[in-house]
C-alpha cells in the first residue's frame, strides 16, 4: 500500500536569498529516507511547486553525506527580494512552501 506524506513528515529545510536566487536544502530526518528524496524530489517537482514566481532555471545537488538535496532556483525574485513588493518573500517561507510537497511511502 502506498501512502502520501508532506516532505515535512520525513525532512526539514533550510533556505537563504541573495538577490535574484534562493537556495533550498531538504534533509531526511532518517538516512533511510534519503532515497526517497532522492527519487522523488526533482528538480521539475520543485519547478512546478514554486509555478507562482515564475523559476526560470533550478540546480539539484545530491549530499549524501549529509543526507540532504540542495537545490538552487534562479530568478526567485526579479531585482532581489528587498526589491519586491510580495509579503515575506524571503527564501524561510519558500523553504516552508516546499516541505508541504506530498511524497510517497510504501508500507
Amino acid at each position: 500500500m502506498v501512502q502520501s506524506v508532506p516532505l515535512f513528515e520525513i525532512a526539514h529545510a533550510r533556505s537563504g536569498d541573495k538577490g535574484e536566487l534562493t537556495t533550498l536544502t531538504l534533509f531526511a530526518y532518517q538516512d533511510q529516507d534519503y532515497k526517497l528524496l532522492q527519487e522523488q524530489v526533482t528538480e521539475e517537482m520543485i519547478k512546478k511547486h514554486f509555478t507562482s514566481i515564475g523559476i526560470q532555471k533550478i540546480e539539484r545537488y545530491e549530499l549524501p553525506k549529509i543526507v540532504a538535496l540542495h537545490f538552487v532556483l534562479h530568478k526567485t525574485r526579479p531585482n532581489g527580494v528587498a526589491a519586491t513588493l510580495e509579503f515575506d518573500a524571503h527564501g524561510k517561507s519558500l523553504s516552508w512552501y516546499a516541505l508541504e510537497l506530498e511524497i510517497e511511502l510504501s508500507e
